[in-house]
């Protein structure tokens, strides 16, 4: 457990180079869901380091997804860029602490020494041939020759890195076990480890909730942090989130984007349920907003294991959700997907198909109770034809004399036709809503209206 006199502050610290996939909702959520629960802070950092890729219109794509997802972030969007000056600093100070150095080695020669290490069945990992070079050597290469830069963590003795993590306790790793990873690429610009922590440091961070992909990534940046005499945050390594083939889920392996599924009707909610219950079975039913989900968040009960993906489970909370909304809401949702109406009849033809809609497109399948010309369907224009304009003609004379009554009425129809179950009920569902399913007819009937009733069955008899 947390101490209540711990400020916990938690961040989601996205590249702006491409759009929120499933991966990054689901490292933003559990970071927002651990912060509120322990009345703390939830930060975004942009790291937006690579000039080359970043661009200012995914930063506002990002900002408009997490709004959307209801995951607000506490002050000002940071950016990682701001901190340029504090990651130089602190690459000089490893430096002159020996605790950094220039590498040298081509990609050839690197290449050449893995294939040795591996073909001697040892670990893939740099030798640190230019780590014995002198402070003289190496300032003299450095004037004309290419080099990346390198934490000079490996050693030869048993001194350790040690990881807190919230659902491992503690995590030990051997420095002689570790590599002396790169630091700064040989153009100049930094990689993910040294920025990243420096700015946590900086920023405050106390936890961060991340896939267990990360470990290793957090042993060098614990190491990083404690030569540099930051404290290190409390990592919480999760198991990765799969999709369906069991492939690592993220924007290069197709992973949906945020955008493409709001446009597609999803309601935040859906996603954000779903996503919350993923490695987190304990999770209350009856938690049914952000604010609920977090309250009953434990970090503790996070699945270390991978989890799969299954878009099923996400619409499936989206139907529910879709059958629950305030008719007026639904109306919103529907509007542009069926013909034009008035606003009264929108909200009560929202009420009237609310529960026989999966998706907020499927508002269209009942048209024909707003627009007695729409077109049908092939299959329900199979079913209207084998039934017949003597069929419509039939029904429409017992609806002149029984209008209103559902059940009166198609007495009347079955003692003239002797049809009876699907070849009597199919035909007329066809004729008022167009479909072989949907509301209730008892409801339809109401909806229409006498005349609107009148009007659907006379264009199947004319037809």
């Amino acid at each position: 457990m947390i101490s209540s006199k711990t400020s916990v502050i938690t961040r989601f610290a996205p590249s702006p180079t491409g759009l929120l996939h499933l991966g990054n909702v689901r490292t933003a959520l559990l970071n927002y869901l651990f912060a509120k629960q322990q009345g703390g802070k939830f930060l975004l950092r942009f790291e937006d380091t690579d000039q080359n890729r970043s661009q200012n219109q995914y930063i506002a794509a990002i900002k408009e997804d997490l709004l959307w997802l209801n995951l607000p972030w506490d002050g000002d969007a940071r950016f990682q860029s701001a901190h340029a000056k504090n990651h130089q600093t602190a690459l000089s100070s490893l430096t002159d602490m020996g605790d950094a150095y220039p590498c040298f080695c081509s990609e050839h020669q690197l290449n050449l020494d893995r294939k040795l290490a591996s073909s001697r069945g040892l670990p893939p990992r740099y030798n640190g041939r230019c780590r014995a070079l002198s402070v003289d050597e190496r300032a003299q290469r450095m004037l004309n020759e290419a080099h990346v830069w390198r934490l000079a963590i490996h050693q030869n003795d048993d001194s350790m890195v040690i990881v807190h993590d919230l659902l491992r306790k503690t995590v030990d790793f051997r420095c002689r076990d570790l590599d002396d990873p790169v630091v700064v690429r040989s153009d100049g610009s930094f990689t993910f480890l040294l920025p990243n922590a420096v700015d946590d440091a900086l920023d405050g961070v106390t936890h961060a909730l991340r896939g267990d992909d990360h470990l290793t990534n957090s042993a060098y940046q614990v190491w990083l942090l404690q030569h540099l005499q930051y404290n290190p945050p409390i990592y919480l390594h999760h198991g990765l989130l799969l999709g369906m083939d069991g492939a690592k889920l993220s924007k290069r392996t197709g992973s949906h984007n945020v955008a493409d599924l709001r446009n597609d009707g999803l309601l935040a909610a859906a996603l954000v349920q779903a996503m919350a219950r993923l490695g987190h079975p304990n999770m209350p039913e009856d938690a049914h907003t952000v604010d609920d989900l977090a309250a009953c968040f434990q970090a503790d009960h996070i699945s270390t294991g991978s989890v799969r993906w299954m878009d099923d489970s996400m619409w499936r909370q989206h139907t529910q959700l879709l059958h629950n909304l305030p008719a007026s809401d639904l109306a919103a949702k529907i509007i542009d997907h069926i013909p034009p109406c008035d606003d009264q009849k929108l909200q009560a033809y929202a009420v009237l198909i609310q529960a026989n809609i999966h998706k907020v497109e499927d508002a269209v399948m009942f048209s024909r109770l707003l627009k007695p010309h729409y077109p049908l369907n092939d299959e329900a224009l199979s079913i209207a034809h084998e039934a017949g304009r003597d069929f419509y003609t039939v029904a429409l004379n017992a609806w002149l004399n029984h209008p209103g009554d559902w059940k009166l009425w198609t007495q009347a129809i079955r003692t003239a036709t002797a049809k009876k179950g699907r070849a009597l009920f199919m035909p007329l569902r066809i004729a008022l809503t167009g479909n072989i399913h949907g509301p209730e007819m008892g409801a339809v009937i109401a909806f229409l209206g006498t005349e609107g009733v009148r009007e659907r069955l006379l264009l199947m008899r004319d037809c």
